[in-house]
């Protein structure tokens, strides 16, 4: 009989530590799958740069988090009222006119347009920003849009160019806005 109750609370014992053991496994596969569920944001800060013999300078900042990338730029030296900002195809920005970053960042040969637009807009065709009465201008912008360094050739911005025109785009001139000159820019680079 004695035989029989160990062997029967060893029984037990071994379906408790069992379930236990159980318990952990799933606890920490929990952990894993939500650790792998947790997405870093990638986050590149430019300092924009005069062209053109203008005084115009300032800073973007990108962060990717959750399939979206948020830009905010924070610009001074403009001429008060609106000015154009695109995405331009290089990140080259060794012009003293800017024109060395190429046009607009167009990967989908869409027609130029306001963002949206059902007629077509480029990937790079943000729009304008407003500077104040002092110069200081600020836009932030968010979009599905855009990558930072996935591997979609028509999303990805790494390798490109922001830059800040003289002039409003007004949103309908074929190629680029009828913007005017380009008056600062940064390359986007990882």
């Amino acid at each position: 009989m004695k035989k029989i109750n160990f062997l029967l609370i060893a029984l037990i014992l071994s379906v408790l530590a069992c379930k236990n053991d159980k318990k952990k496994i799933e606890t920490t596969e929990d952990a894993a799958t939500t650790e792998m569920k947790v997405e870093t944001p990638k986050k590149i800060r430019i300092a924009l740069n005069a062209k053109s013999n203008s005084n115009v300078s300032g800073n973007a900042v990108f962060k990717e988090e959750n399939g979206t990338v948020t830009m905010t730029a924070i610009i001074d030296g403009l001429e008060p009222g609106n000015h154009a900002i695109h995405i331009h195809e290089k990140a080259d920005c060794s012009s003293d006119d800017g024109k060395s970053a190429g046009g607009h960042w167009n990967p989908t040969a869409q027609p130029h347009g306001k963002w949206g637009d059902e007629a077509g807009y480029h990937k790079g065709d943000i729009g304008n920003l407003t500077a104040d009465d002092n110069g200081n201008g600020t836009i932030t912008f968010s979009t599905s849009e855009w990558c930072m360094g996935c591997e979609d050739k028509n999303k990805n911005i790494i390798g490109k160019a922001i830059i800040i025109h003289a002039g409003a785009d007004d949103l309908t001139s074929q190629p680029s806005g009828a913007a005017g000159a380009r008056v600062s820019c940064a390359g986007i680079i990882e």
